[in-house]
């Protein structure tokens, strides 16, 4: 496990390491933290190192954005059973990195299931700064 605490400014040494995770061959992050902890702003801010002209918003209320071959994932209010009903397993298989936001230990464990390996990232919100601990595999 590793852990970064940093500021927003700062986000660039964490997507490095995602990029780093995305070399060795894991393309899903799971994306865990309390409401506006920043998990859409790291997806934000991964995006903006490939496509910086590039608007990334929350996909809370169409479940997926895609952005070139980042495709991103909101699951907050959403049953596990409706999102297998609409592909949730198919589109996982889409070359390219996922990420999913409010991926918890039941979507991490369906997915260990059905031979996905991810990457889980937790995000806790201090004062100006936010920790992420990264658990890969």
């Amino acid at each position: 496990m590793k852990e970064f605490c940093l500021d927003l400014k700062n986000l660039h040494t964490l997507i490095e390491e995602i990029k780093n995770i995305v070399k060795e061959g894991n393309n899903i992050f799971l994306l865990r933290g309390d409401l506006a902890s920043g998990k859409t702003t790291l997806v934000r801010e991964y995006v903006k190192s490939f496509y910086p002209d590039e608007d990334v918003t929350s996909p809370t209320f169409s479940i997926q954005h895609q952005y070139g071959e980042i495709f991103h994932y909101d699951f907050y209010n959403h049953s596990l059973e409706e999102l297998f009903n609409l592909g949730l397993l198919e589109w996982l298989e889409n070359k390219g990195v996922h990420f999913i936001e409010w991926g918890d230990e039941h979507v991490e464990k369906i997915l260990k299931t059905n031979g996905y390996n991810m990457c889980v990232i937790e995000i806790f919100k201090l004062q100006t700064n936010r920790t992420y601990r990264i658990q890969n595999g």
